[in-house]
């Protein structure tokens, strides 16, 4: 009658009060299973064909590559990113996906394509005008978003546009330090990349 979570808290508290002595038992079984499990996967990974390695070994960059760009998403969210601008067309799509009943997804939206189509230029220029609200909105809200970066000292999350101009003015301070002594120029440098 237990949820999920009251049982594994229940059970981690009975880990917590168990005696070292008795948790050993596990521990040995836990290694035991580990040394099995390795030697189980040397044996598989002696049995497969070079092409076949080479996949696997592709299949894991992919596998950990879409991890990662996942908890980037997730950090750039968690960190209060602005959402990027819509389209005309998805603006229109939002306010009449709920007007058509029938059929499936795909057909809805071949629906709403057709109608987008249709529709004429005084109409879609609505949606176009409020398009580039939503660009001057995303915009305003990427400039203090990326102010806000900066000064949390997290200049990889900013967009390649920030990051060019940020490298030029960090150029013409390199040009005007070839003026001062060698020895003056480094210690600028080092102090302008601590600072980043």
């Amino acid at each position: 009658e237990m949820s999920v979570l009251e049982l594994v808290k229940k059970m981690a508290g009975a880990w917590r009060e168990l005696p070292i002595s008795e948790k050993q038992v596990y521990e040995e079984a836990r290694q035991a299973d580990w040394q099995k499990y390795r030697e189980e996967l040397a044996k598989y990974k002696a049995q497969l064909t070079p092409a076949e390695a080479a996949a696997l070994k592709e299949e894991r960059q992919r596998r950990m590559l879409r991890r990662r760009l996942f908890q980037q998403k997730r950090e750039l969210t968690a960190l209060g990113k602005p959402k990027k601008p819509r389209h005309a067309f998805n603006i229109f799509v939002s306010e009449n996906y709920a007007l058509i009943f029938q059929g499936l997804m795909v057909a809805k939206m071949k629906n709403l394509y057709d109608k987008w189509q249709k529709l004429p230029n005084s109409q879609k220029q609505t949606y176009l005008q409020l398009s580039e609200d939503d660009k001057i909105r995303y915009e305003n809200e990427m400039k203090s978003w990326e102010a806000k970066m900066v000064e949390l000292g997290r200049e990889d999350l900013l967009r390649f546009a920030t990051k060019k101009a940020k490298k030029k003015t960090s150029e013409t301070v390199k040009s005007k330090t070839a003026k001062t002594s060698l020895h003056e120029a480094r210690a600028i440098l080092k102090l302008k990349k601590s600072e980043e």
